[in-house]
């Protein structure tokens, strides 16, 4: 089985001021010590190293990609996914939505994945299960 990991998780994982630290530090461990394949998009990557660096700086986005991005197994963003997502998008017309969401709102359901590890209420919302600390995977 697969969990897709969002941004919103790494971010929390790596910011030890993040309101969710705690609870994205223990789900993290517990998906490392799994079975669980885990996996993201290009899009969120290139989305995850852009809000770690801003964020946090350099060292944060260096460990990110020494410390996280070796155990991903990432799915990429073909043309047929991006516009599917960006059609999403623009039909949401929501503020809040970003085409990254709504890409890998497309990918997950390309690849039958509907487990998430993500802080981001949009993946719920979209049909999917979140994966949280204590909840099992």
């Amino acid at each position: 089985m697969s969990v897709f990991v969002d941004t919103s998780a790494f971010l929390a994982v790596l910011d030890a001021e993040d309101r969710w630290h705690e609870s994205a530090k223990q789900t993290w461990e517990e998906l490392l010590s799994g079975d669980e394949s885990l996996v993201c998009s290009n899009y969120v990557l290139v989305e995850a190293f852009a809000v770690v660096q801003r964020r946090l700086g350099m060292e944060a986005a260096r460990t990110f990609h020494e410390d996280i991005c070796p155990v991903l197994s990432v799915e990429w963003v073909d043309e047929s996914s991006h516009r599917a997502g960006l059609a999403t998008f623009l039909a949401a017309g929501r503020r809040q939505l970003s085409l990254v969401d709504c890409t890998s709102f497309e990918l997950m359901r390309r690849c039958g994945i509907s487990k998430v590890f993500c802080f981001d209420p949009h993946f719920r919302e979209a049909g999917f299960e979140l994966v949280r600390s204590g909840q099992g995977s």
